[in-house]
């Protein structure tokens, strides 16, 4: 058995705007495991700026798996705590060593093609007139759920883009969430959250920067919208730090991006936590290219979800690897007939 990893840039087809930046490229990892014949492919998305696995060293440690495969996931995964993307790489490619086919991680009704999974639609910021027609559009296109990003641009306009959405279409006809990725302070988040409530939203996603439990957990407790934990699971290894997490915010919901948590095995212990708790959650992708959207969404399917997943970002760049999924009218398919292209 061997490994080896490949880098690659993503290029955004128009830079995607939010309340830390503008995106214009996204890079990625590859990770490939050779055993004789068969192939593994995993994506280890890192995510800049972001990711608690942003380090120098990154590149070396992805060398150091590549030279240690042998050791096998479950002794990789534990000895990659401070490096959540690449955990996830190696669960990905070790999954997609023992598939049949290395793109179909978990075989069901959704590889066949025979059910999809419902999504939001995602709109970046940017001007105003911009962020409308990319609701206009969304809408056009069938989502019955939207995310709105908030926080970059004026906070008058973005309550008046609300506004506009609401007066064409109430909450039975379109669900509407918002993402604030930390950009309201803790002492104006209170009353902006009531300014927002007005609008009859489904979620508000991380108000305030991570790490300021005691606030977060005063803002879920007197929140006239129901708040979504994101940013703040970053960095949380530890299974007990994990509930501590939960029990002293108490969100009313919390969202996972395995690339960014530990994998499947690091969002499963989130779950395992949420549910004893009855606190409801769905699952987010994080830019990864249609490699990584694809394992997401395969094993996403397998939780049964219902509610709208965030997995609507394959189509963002110019240069993706080509890949069965596809969006029609709000729902994330896989189609079987649809050939994977894949050249590293």
């Amino acid at each position: 058995m061997k490994a080896t990893y490949h880098r690659h840039v993503l290029e955004f087809k128009r830079p995607s705007g939010t309340s830390r930046g503008v995106l214009k490229i996204k890079e990625t990892w590859f990770l490939i495991i050779q055993d004789g014949e068969r192939k593994g492919i995993g994506e280890c998305g890192l995510l800049r700026g972001l990711s608690v696995d942003d380090r120098p060293d990154y590149e070396e440690k992805l060398q150091w798996v590549c030279e240690n495969i042998a050791l096998g996931p479950e002794m990789l995964w534990n000895s990659l705590t401070e490096f959540p993307s690449i955990q996830f790489g190696v669960e990905m490619a070790f999954q997609s060593l023992r598939s049949q086919q290395p793109f179909e991680l978990f075989p069901s009704a959704f590889t066949r093609g025979e059910e999809a999974i419902p999504i939001n639609g995602l709109v970046w910021m940017g001007e105003k007139q911009f962020m409308k027609e990319q609701i206009v559009s969304k809408i056009k296109e069938g989502f019955r759920c939207i995310k709105l990003k908030i926080g970059a641009i004026d906070f008058q306009e973005e309550l008046e883009l609300l506004g506009y959405i609401r007066s064409e279409l109430s909450s039975a006809d379109i669900e509407l969430r918002v993402d604030a990725n930390g950009a309201f302070s803790a002492k104006a988040a209170l009353k902006k959250l009531e300014q927002l409530a007005q609008f009859d939203l489904h979620s508000i996603e991380q108000p305030i920067k991570p790490n300021q439990w005691h606030e977060m957990a005063q803002l879920c407790e007197k929140t006239p919208l129901p708040i979504a934990l994101d940013e703040e699971l970053i960095g949380v290894t530890n299974n007990e730090t994990k509930r501590l997490v939960l029990d002293t915010i108490q969100p009313q919901f919390v969202i996972f991006k395995p690339s960014l948590i530990g994998g499947f095995k690091g969002t499963q212990e989130w779950i395992d936590a949420c549910e004893t708790r009855n606190v409801d959650w769905w699952v987010t992708s994080a830019l990864e290219s249609n490699v990584g959207l694809n394992a997401i969404s395969q094993w996403t399917f397998t939780k049964n979800v219902s509610m709208p997943q965030g997995l609507g970002t394959g189509g963002l760049y110019t240069n993706n690897i080509t890949s069965p999924l596809e969006i029609k009218k709000g729902f994330i398919h896989y189609n079987p007939e649809k050939d994977w292209i894949f050249n590293f």
